[in-house]
This record gives structure tokens, C-alpha cells and sequence, in this order.
């Protein structure tokens, strides 16, 4: 096939990996949203279902982690600032993973989950960026 052939053909096709990609990233949005919406709307709830993790148990407190959260998440939603988001979403979900650890609670269930859900970010994000994952993983495609 030519090449004018190829420019003229409609727009190419996702691959599996952009497709996954999207499919990871969407998850990881939607659980991000639905903890900063949590934190922006019902605080009070949030602090009484929260185990104790030595945070000040306050409205104003709460609403600053949404606001946060939720200005990170978007940021990794917006294609343009996508890896601003995942690095500050990490450092984030570092904090939380800190918190977890400082007060002794469970490894795999609690501390480590913030290390899932950032394993989810980046493989979401490297999926879908075929050059971003060339950068990282010296990958030549």
C-alpha cells in the first residue's frame, strides 16, 4: 500500500495497549474522583469511617485533602498535564502510604494500597502513551 493510501485511510485504529490504557487510567479516575468528591461533600462522614491515621479529625482539613485530590486527578484526566498528574497523584498516594504505615495497620489490605492504586495510574498512563513508555522502558516501537 502506498503511503498517500495510508494518510487517506480514516483515522488508525487503537491498539490493545491504548485501549487498556484508557480502561486502567478510567478506573483509577473514577476511584480518585469518587475519594475527593467524599472528601469535598460529606467530610463528616469521612472522618467518622476513617480509621485513625493521627490526621487532625477536621471538616476544614478533610476538604483541603478533596481539593488536593481532586486537582490532581484532574490534571492526570486532561491529556496535556497526564504525567503532572500521575507524579503529583504518587506523591499523594505516597502520603497516604506513610500515614498507613506510621499507625501499624495492615500491609497488603491498607498501607500497600496506595501503591496498587499508583500502579494502576502509571500503567494506565504508560499504556496509552506509546512514547512516554519508550522513555521509561527504552522501548524502540
Amino acid at each position: 500500500m502506498s503511503a498517500a493510501a495510508m494518510t487517506a485511510q480514516p483515522a488508525a485504529r487503537l491498539s490493545r495497549g491504548v485501549i487498556a490504557g484508557r480502561v486502567l487510567s478510567g478506573i483509577a479516575i473514577l476511584f480518585l474522583a469518587m475519594d475527593a468528591g467524599g472528601k469535598l461533600i460529606a467530610p463528616a462522614a469521612m472522618i467518622a469511617n476513617s480509621p485513625p491515621l493521627g490526621l487532625p479529625a477536621e471538616i476544614g482539613f478533610y476538604r483541603l485533602l478533596g481539593l488536593i485530590l481532586a486537582a490532581c486527578t484532574l490534571l492526570y484526566t486532561w491529556p496535556r498535564t497526564a504525567v503532572l498528574g500521575a507524579v503529583l497523584l504518587t506523591g499523594y498516594l505516597g502520603g497516604a502510604i506513610a500515614c498507613h504505615l506510621r499507625v501499624g495497620n495492615p500491609l497488603v489490605s491498607h498501607t500497600l494500597f496506595g501503591l496498587y492504586l499508583g500502579a494502576i495510574v502509571w500503567g494506565g498512563l504508560l499504556l496509552r502513551r506509546p512514547a512516554l513508555r519508550a522513555v521509561f522502558m527504552g522501548d524502540a516501537r
